[in-house]
């Protein structure tokens, strides 16, 4: 399970703590700001218009983005520093036991991760590094227009949502035009839905949808990025390079912060492996 995202949950919390502490001190009746119209022409527009226009894979996908945008994305930094570990210890592996040596930890990450897995087969099928570095670029550049499309849903509906806040205003104002000739208590009403429509309409793209798109588009480009490099470790491998000349490669990947990491875990790994063959 991912974890949470301290600092874009905070951010959300603040936006809209600021939205109520501005509606608070406004008025004393809150109430008066929740329209179940407006709620039905806004959010249910939107829904509409995104089935309309998109697969059903991709508009769950955008509102599964919408429901964990607040978590931190799976290739982080230290997810990364790990592959580069991971990477070294399989060049070992390699100098020390060659290509089949690594059938072991294709079983082990086939479940884990299937790229890492893709990548190690086309290893130990022994294609040469320009073929390897030529299949998994493409598995990746694929992989990255196919987690494109709710991006592209999220964006729409950001420009939805304030198209259905004017179609609010407008029936709210139709019907407070024609309580104007009869009944003058539903006037209030009427411009209630009217302006709140709006109201939710521009929130609920600036506040929701957007920030979504913006989250994804992040988590893709951090997982496209580590896809990347795992597809250098894995040409470094069909090349049998050295461990250190590998670590020398995937270090222009690091920036300056996640290389000094990358040295705390592989002291660390050290040190496990010292404890290990002094007890074996």
């Amino acid at each position: 399970m991912t974890k949470l995202s301290w600092p874009a949950a905070w951010g959300g919390l603040a936006g809209f703590l600021l939205i109520a502490s501005a509606i608070a001190l406004s008025t004393n009746h809150l109430v008066a700001f929740f329209s179940i119209e407006g709620v039905m022409i806004v959010f249910g527009g939107v829904m509409a218009v995104a089935f309309m226009s998109f697969g059903v894979k991709d508009v769950n996908a955008a509102l599964h983005a919408i429901h964990t945008m607040f978590r931190e994305s799976p290739a982080t930094d230290d997810e990364i520093r790990h592959d580069v570990v991971d990477i070294l210890n399989w060049a070992r592996i390699i100098k020390d036991k060659g290509t089949l040596g690594l059938e072991r930890s294709i079983n082990q990450t086939s479940n884990a991760d299937p790229f890492v897995a893709f990548g190690l087969t086309l290893v130990v099928s022994d294609y040469a590094p320009e073929e390897i570095h030529a299949m998994m670029e493409t598995a990746a550049d694929a992989r990255y227009e196919r987690d494109s499309g709710p991006v592209q849903v999220l964006h729409a509906m950001a420009s939805h949502a304030p198209a259905f806040g004017m179609v609010g205003t407008l029936i709210g104002m139709v019907t407070m035009l024609y309580n104007l000739s009869g009944n003058p208590t539903g006037i209030g009403p009427a411009l209630a839905v009217s302006f709140l429509s709006t109201f939710y309409g521009v929130v609920s793209a600036r506040m929701i949808y957007m920030p979504a798109a913006a989250r994804l588009t992040l988590k893709l480009d951090s997982q496209r990025f580590r896809n990347l490099l795992l597809t250098e470790g894995m040409v470094l491998l069909a090349s049998k390079k050295s461990s250190v000349y590998v670590q020398d490669r995937l270090n222009s990947f690091l920036s300056p912060e996640m290389r000094n990491g990358l040295v705390d875990i592989l002291h660390e790994r050290a040190l496990k492996n010292m404890k290990k063959a002094a007890s074996a």
